[in-house]
C-alpha cells in the first residue's frame, strides 16, 4: 500500500482513475494497526480497480484538516476524485468489502 502525504495526495487520491480508499492512521493507534492487514489482503483483492493509500495523522495534518479526522482510523473512500464514503472505527472485513463493492457498483 502507498504512503500519501499532504504533498502527493492531490496526484494519488484525486487523480487517480479509479476508486481511492483512504486510510488515515497513526503509529501509535491500536485499532488502525488492527485494520492494516485487512486493508493489505483487501488492496490484493482489488488490485487494478481500487487502490488503498494510507496516510500518516500525525505527519500529515493538512489533509486532517481538510477532511475533519477527529478520529482514528477513519477510511475515506473517493471516486472520481470526490469523498463518496467515509468508515470511521476499525470494522470487520466484511464493512470495509461492502463499502468498496458499493462504490464499485455505482
Amino acid at each position: 500500500m502507498l504512503d500519501v502525504t499532504d504533498e502527493t495526495f492531490a496526484a494519488e487520491v484525486l487523480g487517480s482513475d479509479i476508486p481511492v480508499v483512504v486510510d488515515f492512521w497513526a503509529t501509535w493507534c491500536g485499532p488502525c494497526r488492527m485494520v492494516a492487514p485487512v486493508l493489505e489482503e483487501l488492496s490484493k483483492t482489488y488490485e487494478g480497480r481500487v487502490k488503498i493509500v494510507k496516510v500518516d495523522s500525525d505527519a500529515n495534518p493538512g489533509l486532517v484538516a481538510d477532511y475533519g479526522i477527529v478520529s482514528i482510523p477513519t477510511l475515506n473512500i473517493f471516486s472520481g476524485g470526490e469523498l463518496v464514503k467515509q468508515v470511521v472505527g476499525a470494522r470487520p472485513k466484511a464493512v470495509y468489502t461492502d463499502e468498496i463493492e458499493g462504490v464499485l457498483a455505482s
